[in-house]
Parts: C-alpha cells; structure tokens; sequence
C-alpha cells in the first residue's frame, strides 16, 4: 500500500476519505501519533523540534530497512 497525504479534501462517509483515499482508521491512528510526538516533544522542551522529528524519520527507515532485510533473508 502506498501512503498517501492529505489533500484538504476531506470526507467523513464511508470508510475511506474520498480525498486522500486513507482510511478513517488510519487517519485516526496517524493524529494520535503525532499528538503523542508534540506531546513529547513539548514536555522534553526542545529548542530544536526539527532535528528530533528528521531523527525519527531516519531511524523508523533504518528499521524498516532492517525489517525487510531480516525477512527476505
């Protein structure tokens, strides 16, 4: 499945919004983890929000990378 961003085109019929294609679910559990990451971010009192969220972009590809790695092997 291939993500697909938010296109400002949003529907709540259905099971999926008809402008991004994503699930309800799905957009439900993607808000709840950014909340979780500002949260975070705002009770660690980052002066440099940008450099932690690039980091987790990175490591989340680096296991991902590792994951897929470890099961085609």
């Amino acid at each position: 499945m291939k993500y697909n961003p938010c296109i400002d085109q949003c529907t709540s019929d259905g099971s999926h919004c008809q402008g991004c294609g994503r699930s309800h679910q799905e957009i439900a559990d993607t808000k709840k983890l950014v909340k979780s990451i500002v949260e975070f971010v705002q009770q660690q009192q980052y002066d440099n929000p940008e450099d932690f969220v690039a980091k987790i972009g990175k490591s989340v590809l680096k296991k991902l990378a590792k994951a897929a790695e470890e099961n085609a092997g």
